[in-house]
């Protein structure tokens, strides 16, 4: 069957895997037309190929996608899951051929109950949505995605997301208490449970959450949720170099203190923020601070907090009296990304976690491999968990600075290894760091991780190219 496929021609192909799917799918739910189809071919990542698509498909139900996978098994078809492709590592790149399965109009809450502290949702709900549906029952979603306002929950799920609160409410993975998930054959399969506590069998969900759709489709999730907190009060501080405001960020941990967010700026990040929209951030800083608390009383938490910073010798700091400042401060993070984007026009944003004790070195290795390649790299981070997301900046139609820009995007990532860290904090594996993915598990994980792929996925058709 594989022979004979390779062998017809590309149209006999797509038109016998078109009638198939239209067989238990609606019209207007297959995507064929070439010029459509390309729109989906890619996620955000920079230098990762991509394929054209023979079909993308864009089911409502759980059987619709079931008919999908019997559809690609029988006829040894690959398949990509695809969310909002907000990714960042290529993870949802169509490949030659492939089906692409968008999955962003199966989006609806099922059900949220205060009791339980669950939400039961579709894997195209998008994040904010659901923030903001449980936070009427008095609920919080903390899992907060900078694409938050777009990217889905199935996504978060495929690549482990994490956010700006992660310092004190951890990634996605916590927050995933079940699953169900169509299987490559098209079998559906529950994991996990919805209450409190279950630990009956292996935790397939966890093996399922950052897999990056290539163990399974997740077609539902059963989501925990937390009592909502009080309204967060943000603090700046200024630091006069990267060392002395890493040493807050140590200061600040190991001194017991939680705070909701401990965010961190360069000074490249807060001039392309300043550049942007004018936002008044000093100029003459060399690192920025931003650290809340959604407390009681969040105003002598910030008091502790702005202490440490002084004493690990920050220049000034500035807390927020209410919401609306605590706001327009916490804008000049969230700009950051787009703010780099700005800078040349394209970006490789980078996504490498160092234990915090290494944060310092990070942040002054990334400094070095920026003069020595002649770019520009500015680095936001979340700092109280050390991810840190060094963005190289460069124009893609230089060819010598685009490989420039590629090397040293690697050399951050060697970098934060030889620091005791990962390659990957966050956004996945997907195409774009696969290489470094064999690097840090070595062989026998390698060979481990391969292994499990092929008891869920037998033929290879579940996102192939991705992660190994």
């Amino acid at each position: 069957m594989i022979v004979s496929r390779i062998e017809a021609p590309r149209d006999e192909v797509t038109s016998n895997l078109t009638d198939r799917l239209l067989a238990g799918l609606p019209p207007e739910a297959v995507l064929t037309d070439p010029d459509v189809t390309a729109s989906y071919a890619n996620d955000m990542a920079s230098f990762c190929p991509s394929g054209a698509p023979a079909a993308v498909v864009l089911p409502r139900t759980v059987e619709e996608v079931q008919h999908v996978m019997r559809t690609a098994t029988e006829l040894r078809v690959p398949v990509v899951p695809q969310g909002a492709r907000t990714g960042l590592s290529g993870g949802a790149n169509a490949v030659d051929g492939s089906i692409v399965l968008s999955l962003t109009r199966m989006d609806r809450i099922l059900e949220v109950s205060p009791v339980d502290r669950i939400a039961v949702v579709e894997p195209g709900v998008v994040n904010a949505a659901l923030s903001r549906e449980v936070e009427k029952h008095g609920l919080y979603y903390p899992p907060d995605p900078s694409s938050w306002e777009t990217c889905t929950i199935g996504g978060n799920i495929g690549t482990a997301s994490g956010g700006l609160c992660c310092v004190k409410y951890g990634v996605t993975a916590e927050y995933v208490l079940g699953l169900d998930v169509v299987l490559a054959d098209g079998r559906l399969m529950s994991t996990g449970r919805r209450t409190a506590k279950g630990v009956a069998g292996y935790d397939l969900t966890r093996l399922f959450v950052g897999s990056e759709g290539s163990l399974g489709i997740v077609v539902r999730a059963v989501l925990a949720l937390k009592p909502k907190p009080p309204q967060q009060l943000v603090l700046a501080a200024e630091f006069a170099s990267s060392a002395a405001a890493c040493d807050a960020v140590c200061r600040i941990m190991e001194g017991g203190h939680v705070p909701s967010l401990l965010e961190l700026m360069d000074r490249t990040t807060v001039k392309a923020v300043n550049d942007l929209a004018h936002m008044g951030l000093p100029e003459t800083t060399e690192a920025l601070l931003l650290a809340a608390f959604d407390t009681p009383d969040p105003a002598a938490d910030l008091a502790a907090l702005g202490a440490l910073c002084e004493a690990a010798g920050a220049t000034q700091v500035v807390p927020a009296d209410d919401a609306a400042e605590s706001e327009l401060l916490l804008q000049a993070r969230r700009l950051s990304l787009t703010a780099l984007e700005a800078v040349k026009g394209t970006t490789m944003i980078d996504d490498v976690c160092v234990p915090r004790s290494q944060l310092g070195a990070m942040l002054e290795g990334v400094e070095r491999i920026a003069a020595r390649y002649d770019l520009t790299i500015g680095v936001c981070a979340h700092a109280g968990d050390g991810n840190t997301h060094p963005t190289v900046c460069f124009d893609a139609q230089d060819v010598d600075e685009s490989r420039r820009a590629r090397e040293s995007f690697d050399e951050i990532m060697a970098l934060g290894l030889e620091l005791g860290g990962t390659i990957t904090g966050e956004h996945g594996v997907g195409v774009l760091k696969k290489e470094w993915l064999a690097r840090e598990i070595g062989p026998v994980g390698v060979e481990m991780q391969r292994a499990v792929k092929g008891v869920f996925d037998p033929l290879g058709i579940l996102n192939p190219g991705k992660l190994f």
